[in-house]
């Protein structure tokens, strides 16, 4: 009963969240000033979440890879997760680029004074360049890495320690069973926060209807509709064909399995708001630790099949809007780029638009003022960019367990059909998702793995399911 009891309440929860963005729709339609005004309550919310993430990123990590037996385990992982996010970025941006050219919406809009000037300050925002990118991954500090909020800096520091811990066999036995109770005290700090949702999803949506109104989404309807329907279909259609395929697994099961999360990015339009709950659930899905702790950091820095799709059909509808439409090579060459220029766009509310103005700028700088045709509906557009790519990077992670045999199947198919259900309250599962107390402090067995970790040759040791 106790166990029914945790599930009644976190469902009451997501209830709540519901009502709270149908109330700040209306709220933003009715009293547009006030709603604007609403804005920090989302911001606050989203700002909880976003600061729990390093730590969250650090501990999976530090606990995954610490307990390989051979590094270029974690390597081979890496490479092969960066090998499909390249391939997948490509296919979106090819379905972009028809979806685009077939529906050929911008015809008819008209560039104010004030639109451009908008368009110009996107651009902007978009100066760096891939060099800096590249030294921006390495933090000033070890601590800075924590403090600056930046993913893959705490991925780079991650991935450091957890070689050393490894490197260090026994002795690290004790760091391993410390850092598994600094994850169980984030993720319960994370579910307390949770109880916050439904007062960010009403401060969020009010906001942006307030600043958005109903003129500017019948204008825009044409390439907003057209891009989200397109995004259905490359997660139910392209991804649902390749997970069906790879792994057996049905996609709607998995974005009903992971439907909490989705409605925490409907409402605050952050795929970076649902990042610690995705490596919980994937973690519980049945997906070992290194595994869920390299793909899902890094896929939300490079697997960015959502703006892919966004910055293919924003940049012809721009060059179509401004009477200057893009020839084939020109469409190929400019979307290239930003795909590249795309890395670490995911998860940050605006920064799709950004991503588009600088790209424009670079290659055609004419079309940067027709930005700004865009800038009233980004809000709504970046909530489909961050579900898509969201759902791409949960896909992406069953489909690196399952090429590197590192998910149990059994259990992804029982927790898939409810059998055993994920627990809101402590966001661990001690059975599998993280390491139980008699398994972190059992004495450590031959080469320094974990006690009763099966012994495969050079896999990964995945947890020890009660199940």
């Amino acid at each position: 009963m106790a166990a029914a009891a945790k599930r009644d309440r976190t469902h009451y929860l997501y209830i709540a969240v519901i009502a709270a963005v149908v109330l700040g729709i209306l709220v933003g339609f009715v009293a547009p000033s006030l709603a604007v005004e609403l804005k920090p309550l989302g911001t606050g919310f989203v700002n909880l979440i976003k600061m729990m993430i390093s730590p969250i990123i650090f501990c999976t990590i530090v606990l995954g890879v610490g307990s390989v037996r051979k590094a270029a385990k974690v390597g081979a992982v890496g490479g092969l997760a960066l090998g499909y996010f390249i391939v997948m970025s490509t296919v979106a941006l090819a379905i972009g680029l028809v979806v685009g050219n077939f529906l050929e919406p911008g015809h008819g809009m008209q560039l104010t004074d004030e639109l451009r000037g908008a368009g110009e300050a996107q651009a902007g925002d978009a100066s760096e360049s891939t060099v800096d990118f590249l030294i921006g991954i390495i933090p000033t500090t070890m601590v800075s890495a924590f403090t600056g909020g930046e993913v893959l800096q705490t991925l780079l520091i991650a991935l450091l320690v957890g070689f050393a811990v490894q490197a260090l066999g026994k002795s690290g036995e004790p760091i391993l069973a410390g850092i598994g109770h600094i994850q169980r005290l984030v993720f319960r700090v994370l579910a307390m926060i949770m109880w916050a949702a439904p007062v960010g999803a009403f401060g969020a949506i009010a906001a942006v209807v307030g600043e958005t109104g109903v003129d500017a989404l019948k204008s825009l309807a044409v390439i907003m509709i057209g891009f989200y329907v397109t995004c259905l279909v490359f997660v139910v259609v392209v991804l649902g064909a390749l997970l069906r395929i790879c792994t057996g697994v049905n996609i709607l099961k998995l974005l009903k399995y992971l439907g909490r999360e989705f409605l925490l990015i409907l409402s605050t339009s952050s795929s970076e708001s649902a990042l610690p709950r995705l490596i919980a659930k994937m973690e519980h899905l049945g997906i070992s630790k290194p595994v869920v702790g390299i793909t899902v950091p890094t896929g939300y820095s490079f697997n960015l099949d959502g703006t892919a799709i966004y910055l293919t059909m924003a940049s012809l509808f721009v060059a179509e809007a401004m009477g200057n439409p893009l020839s084939l090579g020109e469409q190929v060459s400019l979307l290239l780029f930003m795909i590249i220029a795309s890395k670490g766009a995911a998860g940050v509310t605006g920064a799709g638009l950004a991503t588009l103005a600088g790209g424009l700028q670079s290659h055609r700088p004419e079309l940067v003022d027709g930005v700004g045709l865009i800038v009233g509906i980004d809000r709504f557009m970046s909530e489909a960019r961050a579900m898509t790519n969201f759902a791409g990077n949960a896909v992406a992670t069953l489909l690196i367990g399952t090429w590197t045999k590192e998910v149990d199947r059994d259990r992804v198919q029982k927790v898939l059909a409810g059998e055993i259900p994920f627990d809101e309250k402590t966001l661990v599962d001690d059975g599998h998702g993280g390491p139980a107390p008699e398994d972190v402090e059992a004495p450590p067995a031959k080469d320094g793995l974990v006690k009763d970790a099966p012994q495969t040759d050079g896999e990964v040791p995945l947890q020890k399911s009660t199940t």
